[in-house]
């Protein structure tokens, strides 16, 4: 895993909207670090950095960068009660054909 997807995954989840300013663009400048396409295995550890809401949009720049991986990340339903984010990859896994 290159380094600064290991960098952005050690800082955990994105903030919600109440994070401040510095930390929100912190994590924007970490993400945009980030070259595409990911590999699998930086799929699916970026799966685990979404946070509670979309953090001002950064959770769909997340998205996108996890969609850039080889293969869905996804492929069981999460599930009620999963994260919001974890239903879209998957929601957007299964409209794309890439999932039954």
């Amino acid at each position: 895993m290159r380094p600064e997807v290991q960098m952005f995954v050690a800082d955990g989840p994105l903030p919600d909207w109440d994070g401040s300013e510095e930390e929100i663009d912190r994590r924007v400048q970490q993400l945009n670090a980030i070259a595409k396409p990911v590999t699998g295995e930086e799929a699916r550890a970026l799966v685990s950095c979404f946070g509670p809401d979309d953090c001002y949009g950064v959770a769909w720049t997340l998205l996108h960068l996890i969609e850039t991986g080889p293969n869905p990340v996804l492929t069981t339903n999460p599930g009620p009660g999963a994260n919001e984010w974890y239903q879209r990859l998957y929601d957007r896994a299964v409209f794309g054909g890439l999932v039954p």
